[in-house]
């Protein structure tokens, strides 16, 4: 085989000798591993050589480790090559031996390579597959060749429940598959997504809600804190006239025990006129604070609210 390269009919002479010598030195490697029996390294040696210089001789080669690695139908179709090919009448006797030995162990693996009938209940636009390879609609339902070994059938067509269907093929053996597609299951109904949007016063009515709040307790500390005004000017008013009698009827700031009960009086009205601007004073703050701070809505924009305080009188005059 490996003296055919060097004496090619025509077809081949016009390979370079650095071709020719790199085929020979593949089919030497491709031959040596096939003995060996590593038939991936041989269907990868031989491959390479044919591809430099396509000959019966080197193709046989491929078949060969093909058969060893269990790739039958594509051997067979590597061997039904050779056979289509032939050879020119003035080429080797190898290349003859060659087509001699295709035919030979073709006819040999043939009856080896098992075959599945696959079979589909379905609806037209199923698609099936072997091992992910498509098989075309015309052979459902014939037998098919294919290689030993385990494989998986899967079909599917759009509204269908997708089905696999697993298979173990031995030598020569001939099954058959049957693919039922059925209607896949609805799917679940979707839960409507419910989305209440605020009204376009909504915001406003909350911020107008609680600016109303803080407008209300600030009117309320406002008038708290009149009062405590109000009550503080006229303790300190009633005090100060109690001040002026007992001045008078107390030379030297020494008051008759008998005027005891007006000192406590005049007493008393001091601290109530000093609790009352107390109050009055804190009132007074925290309702400024709470009127100047609260949020205005476009309704109360023109609202207008300030202390009064006077003597012996305190209050609040506004706008609205």
């Amino acid at each position: 085989m490996l003296l055919a390269l060097t004496c090619a009919p025509a077809a081949l002479a016009q390979v370079s000798d650095a071709d020719r010598a790199t085929a020979r030195s593949l089919a030497v490697e491709g031959q040596e591993a096939l003995e060996r029996k590593d038939f991936a390294a041989a269907l990868d040696r031989f491959s390479r050589a044919d591809a430099i210089i396509h000959a019966p001789t080197l193709l046989l080669g491929v078949a060969r480790a093909q058969v060893g690695a269990g790739q039958w139908i594509a051997a067979q179709e590597s061997y039904s090559r050779i056979l289509r090919e032939g050879a020119p009448e003035k080429s080797p006797e190898q290349f003859f031996e060659a087509i001699a030995a295709a035919q030979r162990e073709l006819d040999a693996l043939a009856p080896r390579i098992p075959q599945v009938l696959i079979s589909v209940s379905g609806p037209d636009t199923t698609s099936v597959t072997i091992d992910d390879a498509p098989v075309p609609r015309a052979a459902l339902g014939v037998r098919r060749p294919v290689d030993p070994g385990d494989h998986v059938v899967r079909a599917s067509a759009a509204g269908f429940a997708p089905i696999e269907v697993k298979v173990t093929l031995a030598e020569g053996a001939s099954e058959t598959v049957a693919l039922e597609l059925k209607p896949a299951a609805p799917p679940p109904p979707v839960k409507p997504h419910l989305s209440v949007a605020p009204r376009p016063d909504q915001g406003a009515s909350a911020s107008g809600s609680g600016g109303s709040s803080r407008t209300v307790l600030a009117v309320a500390a406002l008038g708290l804190g009149g009062a405590g005004l109000a009550a503080g000017a006229v303790g300190g008013v009633l005090a100060l006239g109690k001040h002026g009698d007992l001045s008078e009827r107390c030379p030297g700031g020494r008051c008759d025990p008998s005027l005891k009960g007006e000192l406590d009086s005049y007493h008393a009205m001091g601290t109530l006129s000093t609790i009352g601007f107390a109050i009055g004073a804190v009132g007074v703050g925290a309702g400024t604070v709470l009127l100047l701070t609260a949020p205005r809505s476009p309704q109360r924009a023109g609202i207008s609210i300030t202390p009064v305080i006077g003597l012996g009188s305190a209050g609040a005059k506004g706008s609205f």
